[in-house]
């Protein structure tokens, strides 16, 4: 193959990828309004994908078989275990590349990278307002009660508690450790930072996710009442909502009218276009601090492990050269989740924990010898 024909079968495999992802998060999404607009995205990708089928074709290249990659499987996986909303932001990244290559690649390629801006925007949508002019925003101005809701993503929550509970107590022993302390002591204090770290990480955790579940709760009934008290401020604002999706004024209307008509549809319908909630999973205070206690405890066990068996310089090093291999590992399954350089985000993860943890054992030799 020429340079040509690899670009476009790099094309190929990336626009089935899309379609395969796309048609993956329709089947494990809840709301009908955006599994509907993940299916939109993947008949687009599809036929991205036969543009680029047809013209390798042309050129008597053998197509590969149609089968999604690991990353789309992963997400795909994700989608179904935690939902839709924990692999959006992975896959907002990826769109705005997409854009950007095609761009780049000019002709025929142009028409499809402002389509795929067009994904990027719908994606955008699916979470906090964006941008002055969203329907969201100018509710939101309308009704000064509502705030940004949602809960974070789960994949995220999962790495930050790991990372933060692995690299907190290997800075912590590798400290420790530097002052020179028994082996004992070290051992004790990584066993005290693991639980220390992690029940602190679940009361914080807990009482964030409380708050938020009882501020979106409010929202949730202060938006029943605007239905019973002011039915056609909520019609028009339904209808600005059909509008911005590309519906005619006269349909938008209409549409909205009829809804109106079943309270809690219309309630359904406005938490989820206006907050970017669903009303029945506003998250769990006790699933949020267990998933953080167990997540911190996880990473917090890594530095501590070669201490156990190992004393002195040699279990620092061991514990140091352990723990770098697990957060290069979440570092690059973290690029390669969000379709971004795998060696990148390891290396950019691994450099910043390798900061904190020497800076720790300098402080802790210097003090272990300025008391000794």
């Amino acid at each position: 193959m020429n340079p040509r024909t690899d670009l476009w079968l790099e094309n190929l495999l990336a626009e089935r990828d899309g379609a395969a992802l796309y048609d993956g998060l329709a089947q494990h999404e809840k709301d009908p309004g955006r599994a509907q607009s993940f299916r939109k995205m993947a008949v687009d990708e599809r036929r991205h994908a036969d543009l680029w089928a047809r013209k390798l074709e042309k050129e008597g290249v053998t197509l590969p078989p149609d089968r999604p990659s690991s990353r789309v499987r992963a997400l795909v996986w994700l989608a179904r275990r935690l939902g839709t909303a924990a692999v959006v932001p992975m896959v907002l990244e990826a769109e705005a590349t997409d854009a950007k290559k095609y761009e780049e690649q000019g002709g025929e390629a142009s028409a499809i990278a402002a389509e795929e801006r067009e994904h990027r925007q719908v994606l955008s949508g699916m979470g906090p307002p964006q941008g002055p002019d969203s329907a969201r925003t100018v509710i939101a101005s309308r009704e000064r009660w509502h705030r940004g809701g949602g809960r974070a993503g789960s994949v995220r929550a999962a790495i930050f508690g790991m990372n933060d509970g692995l690299l907190s107590n290997l800075s912590l022993m590798l400290g420790v450790a530097g002052a020179g302390v028994e082996p004992h002591s070290v051992i004790v204090t990584g066993f005290a930072g693991l639980l220390a770290g992690a029940f602190s990480m679940a009361a914080g955790e807990y009482t964030s996710v409380a708050s938020q579940r009882d501020l979106l709760a409010r929202q949730v009934t202060l938006e029943r009442r605007e239905i019973e008290e002011t039915p056609e401020e909520e019609t028009a604002e339904l209808a600005l909502l059909f509008k911005q999706k590309g519906l005619s004024t006269e349909q938008a209307s209409r549409t909205a009218a009829e809804i109106i008509k079943h309270p809690e549809s219309a309630l359904d319908t406005l938490v989820r276009e206006e907050l970017g909630l669903d009303p029945g999973d506003l998250g769990s205070p006790l699933g949020a601090a267990s998933s953080s206690f167990v997540m911190f405890a996880v990473g917090a066990i890594v530095p501590v492990l070669p201490f156990l068996a190992l004393h002195g310089p040699l279990a620092a090093a061991f514990s140091a050269g352990l723990a770098a291999v697990v957060l290069a590992t979440v570092g690059g399954l973290v690029g390669f989740l969000s379709g971004t350089s795998v060696l990148r985000s390891a290396a950019r993860m691994l450099g910043l924990a390798a900061l904190a943890a020497a800076v720790t054992y300098g402080v802790g030799k210097l003090l272990g010898a300025a008391v000794g």
